[in-house]
This record gives structure tokens, sequence and C-alpha cells, in this order.
């Protein structure tokens, strides 16, 4: 089959777009169904046309129409599920808890968004990264060391422990894995996507919480 360069989504038979207004990203697994990224509905394609998807699940299907091959005079069509598994990629042992990068936007909403001190619920314009063990006393900034914390409770610990503030933690903080961070990422996940995903996840995560 030739795919030539210009793939549009195919009407009627899926939406277009999310509900956020964006096509959805697909989930990519690696050979033996390890989570590994997000990618693109254009990777996908890509993907399928290569002959390079082992195996792939999910309730949504998408369809997608391509370029019209000059030798046959047909139009391409290729159809993806929104999980895949891609041939021949095989994750490193303990990849799943592998530590993912540190940045503000997960760490918030590893947290739920709760300030770990006032336990107030604020958006994230008005949450700041509170390192428990300081750095001027030799605190590091990795997730083990980090909460999230409303800018009055940040101030007021200034640079003391919880101990040394008299400001109890309201929760500890862990270090999410792989697939916890690939929900952390993606605001618009599909609920078969998050099905998934969820059953890798570790008992701690709060992403379990009501």
């Amino acid at each position: 089959m030739l795919i030539e360069s210009s793939m549009t989504l195919m009407e009627p038979e899926v939406p277009s777009r999310h509900e956020d207004g964006h096509h959805p990203w697909i989930l990519s697994l690696d050979a033996n169904g390890t989570p590994h990224r997000w990618i693109s509905w254009q990777a996908a394609c890509h993907y399928h046309a290569r002959g390079m998807v082992a195996w792939s699940l999910g309730e949504r299907e998408f369809h997608f129409l391509g370029g019209i091959s000059r030798a046959t005079g047909e139009r391409s069509e290729i159809t993806t599920q929104s999980i895949i598994a891609i041939k021949g990629r095989l994750l490193r042992p303990g990849a799943l808890t592998q530590v993912p990068p540190l940045n503000n936007r997960e760490l918030f909403r590893r947290d739920r968004h709760l300030c770990a001190y006032c336990g107030h619920r604020l958006p994230g314009s008005q949450l700041t990264r509170d390192h428990v063990a300081p750095v001027s006393q030799g605190g590091r900034d990795i997730w083990m060391n980090v909460v999230t914390a409303c800018r009055p409770c940040n101030q007021r610990k200034s640079g003391r422990t919880p101990e040394q503030a008299r400001m109890a933690l309201l929760y500890a903080p862990y270090v999410p894995n792989k697939a916890e961070y690939l929900i952390l990422c993606n605001r618009s996940i599909l609920a078969d996507q998050m099905d998934f995903l969820t059953r890798h996840i570790p008992r701690q995560s709060r992403l379990r919480l009501p």
C-alpha cells in the first residue's frame, strides 16, 4: 500500500477531534506490552504503513485516508486503535520504574493540586514546588524531596524543614512510575488508555484516589 505524505481523518466514522479540540494521542507500547510513550496519529500511521505494529487494542478506532497511488489509482487507508505495540521495541527490564523527569506540571498533578501543608486545592498558577528538606540544608531537587505548596505556605516555611517550621505534611512525596507519568503528562487520555495505564500504576499513586 502506497502512503502519501498527506493524511486526513476519515469522516463520518470517527470524530475528527477529541473533546479538547485536538486529535487524541495514541499510546505506544513495546512488544511485551510495557507502556512507552504518547505518539501522534501521524506516527501511528507511519508504524502501520511500515508493518511495524505487532498488535493493538483499545475500544476506539481511528480511520485515516491518505494519498492516491499512481500505480493502482486506489486511495490508501489506515485504521489504528488507541493503543499499539511496536515490533522489535523491547524496553529494558525495570523501564516501568525508571525515574521520570521532574517538572512542576506533573508534580502538581501527582499531588492533585493540593497544598501539602494547608490542604487547599488551587490552580497551578498559585502553586509552587517546595523542597521538604530545603536545598539550603542539603536537600535535593528530586521527586522524593518535593511536594506541592501554595505560595503563602511556601513563604511561611521558608528555608526550614517541616519540623523546624512546625508545619506537618498532609501527604508524603513519592516517585511516579512510567505509567503514572504518562497519565500525568496527558490531559486528554481516552477511557481505554486510562484503563490500561491504571493497571500499571503503583498502589500508593494518588491517581487511585476518588
